[in-house]
């Protein structure tokens, strides 16, 4: 009796280690997990390789910290570079993360400077998200210097509505283990873009008024010359741009006498170069009395977007207003404020336009002087 209660104590005290020992793996294979190393294409083709979980990141460039705040807020932000800090008038991703400004400068910032590997390397990133992709090589040699992971990401050739966002969007939720987050993004913003299509592209062009943009801005502000041929705004609810005439597209400085030549139905100017139309109204007085719209009453603002690159959800914002002063049947259910407010809590978590609408003015007839 007592040897066999001795095989009956033996036996369980090998089960016990044996599962004990078991766990101890799962335990040990579970550490082995957490840290998981992907393979991602960046925007310039590249294969880059990013061991996850990313804690710490820095995002450099014109417009890549924007794209990663619409996916991750400031959450797992290292640091920022000089210009984010400098003045966050007109760009409400750093409005809606105001604490950006307290942290480390990782370097200038600008679309005329270069990342400063250094100063990357002092907040230790885990990946560097990166809008300096003018060519494959300058982003490899970044990477190089700082042996950290560098993922390049594009706006693509009209940044609103683009696909390259999208897939940069989606690149960052891959990385940060956001990848709902990320199609959420891009399913409204497809959204708001069939939306615009659908409610504009079955009008005759020979029911549209002719519209004009002027004083865009491109890196600085300008006068009522400053224009975009194929204007991305345009294009997305399908609006009769005089300056399609040219052939041209992108920002083109026009002559002012063309502007005479065409006279559109409808002017809008962009509240960023308003001051400068109105300093140059009282120069030219003759030149904006000649133009119909001016002396129907017929120019509108729209909010400025072009701040360190597009600002995506300002833009997206000025295209129903657009719509809604050109097309007022066609977007009667639309309230631009209120739309203005919607993208802005989708894609940044707070309503902006108050804010905006403070430090510009908001949506509305403008008066010349």
């Amino acid at each position: 009796m007592r040897k066999k209660n001795f095989f009956l104590l033996l036996a369980a005290l090998l089960i016990s280690a044996f599962l004990l020992s078991g766990c101890g793996s799962g335990n040990v294979q579970k550490r082995q997990n957490a840290s998981e190393k992907i393979t991602v294409t960046d925007m310039v083709g590249r294969k880059v390789s990013v061991t996850l979980p990313v804690e710490r990141v820095v995002a450099i460039g014109p417009g890549a910290l924007r794209l990663y705040c619409y996916v991750n807020g400031a959450s797992k932000v290292a640091g920022v570079e000089q210009l984010e800090k400098d003045n966050p008038i007109g760009r409400p991703y750093i409005l809606a993360n105001p604490s950006l400004a307290d942290l480390p400068v990782i370097g200038p910032g600008g679309p005329n400077n270069a990342p400063d590997p250094e100063k990357i390397l002092a907040v230790k990133p885990d990946v560097i998200f990166s809008m300096y992709t003018s060519d494959k090589a300058s982003v490899d040699a970044l990477q190089e210097k700082t042996g950290i992971p560098v993922v390049a990401l594009s706006y693509g050739k009209v940044s609103t509505f683009d696909p390259d966002v999208y897939a940069s969007l989606k690149l960052i939720g891959k990385i940060m283990g956001r990848d709902d987050r990320a199609e959420e993004l891009v399913a409204y913003m497809e959204k708001c873009r069939q939306d615009l299509n659908g409610r504009t592209k079955d009008i005759p062009e020979n029911e549209k008024p002719s519209v004009y943009i002027g004083a865009l801005g491109a890196r600085g502000t300008h006068e009522i010359e400053s224009t975009q041929g194929k204007y991305s705004l345009f294009e997305a609810i399908n609006a009769r741009n005089v300056v399609d005439e040219t052939g041209k597209t992108g920002s083109i400085m026009i002559d002012k006498e063309k502007l005479i030549q065409w006279d559109p139905d409808i002017i809008f100017i962009d509240r960023g170069g308003y001051a400068m139309v109105q300093q140059d109204y009282q120069k030219n007085p003759e030149f904006y009395g000649a133009l119909s719209a001016v002396k129907k009453g017929k120019v509108y603002a729209q909010l400025p977007y072009n701040y360190y690159h597009t600002n995506i959800d300002t833009a997206m914002a000025d295209a129903y207003y657009l719509g809604k002063v050109i097309y007022p049947e066609q977007f009667k259910d639309v309230a631009p404020e209120e739309k203005a407010d919607e993208i802005y809590q989708i894609l940044l978590g707070k309503p902006l336009y108050a804010q905006m609408a403070k430090d510009f003015g908001g949506f509305g007839k403008l008066t010349l002087p």
